[in-house]
């Protein structure tokens, strides 16, 4: 029987234009495997679509809040219709930073020093010495992310802030952007990011050039075991299924893997033409093809 696939992309978040990208490129994917794929624009009545047409399987494409933090998985929960990534639970913590950040901590990983703070704190004086980050508590692709390096800064500069009431401030850890996919549970590999700016931020992710990624990660094999080892951990500490990545940064000035500092985890990497996981993957040798393909036989609801 061919199955049918309902690919939830858009949306309503900060990266609906990256959603769209991804959702398209995996559609167009599926469809090669043999598919029959209808695309949604996910939108309030994404409940009342999803019942007209009933497919056998929801990809999920969406990136950001409502798609990526446990809103739309209870949806499909409440439906019956096994859908790919992770299920409510997962998404809502690993979109939660401070609430994921305790629990890798608890689980023994490596995190940068912080602490979370009311936006309405944030001042002119600085929460804690110069370099550090502040970033929303629940957003992700680095949006709304800054970093402070000079104490003549203002701890949001000069821009407005419309990512919610709370900001995770943390120490800001020099040295290189290493990203790793997880897939069942088994990294994919590890990719150096090197932006042609100072900070990978959204801009940098989603533009054509403003990055280049090195797969494998030109790192120490100790650091390269050490760092996968590490996504595995955060991933099976969140209850993460199916495909995740997790983004950690390493000062190399640091003796052996001490400088590896785990950021966060990502329920719903990116499938764009520029995204990481699928690069990983075909190193790895997984065609995206083969890789959509996978989500979709693994595919499932939270019991």
């Amino acid at each position: 029987m061919t199955l049918h696939v309902a690919v939830l992309m858009g949306g309503m978040s900060a990266e609906r234009e990256v959603s769209l990208s991804s959702g398209r490129a995996c559609a167009d994917a599926l469809r090669g495997e043999g598919y029959v794929v209808t695309e949604i624009d996910a939108g309030a009545d994404l409940g009342a679509r999803l019942a007209e047409i009933r497919p056998d399987v929801v990809f999920n494409a969406l990136h950001g809040r409502f798609g990526e933090d446990g809103c739309v998985q209870g949806v499909m929960n409440l439906m019956r219709l096994p859908y790919t990534h992770s299920g409510v639970l997962a998404s809502a913590i690993a979109m939660d930073k401070p609430v994921a950040k305790r629990l890798f901590a608890a689980a023994g990983l490596p995190v940068a020093d912080g602490r979370v703070m009311m936006i309405d704190e944030l001042g002119h004086d600085h929460p804690m010495p110069v370099p550090y980050v502040v970033k929303p508590a629940q957003e992700g692709s680095s949006v709304g992310v800054r970093i402070v390096r000079d104490d003549s800064e203002t701890p949001l500069g000069n821009r407005s802030w419309t990512h919610g009431p709370m900001v995770l401030v943390e120490r800001y850890i020099p040295g290189h952007e290493l990203t790793i996919g997880v897939m069942d549970g088994r990294p994919l590999g590890i990719t150096e990011i090197r932006p042609q700016q100072s900070f990978y931020d959204y801009e940098a992710k989603y533009t054509d050039g403003r990055a280049v990624h090195l797969v494998p990660a030109p790192v120490p094999d100790a650091v390269a075991a050490r760092a996968m080892e590490i996504a595995v951990a955060a991933h099976h500490a969140l209850g993460c299924r199916g495909v995740s990545r997790s983004d950690l940064r390493w000062d190399d000035s640091l003796p052996g893997t001490d400088g590896l500092i785990l950021l966060e985890v990502n329920t719903q990497p990116g499938m764009t033409p520029l995204s990481l996981v699928p690069e990983q993957a075909m190193a790895a040798g997984i065609s995206f093809g083969e890789l959509v393909r996978w989500m979709v036989e693994h595919a499932a609801c939270d019991a």
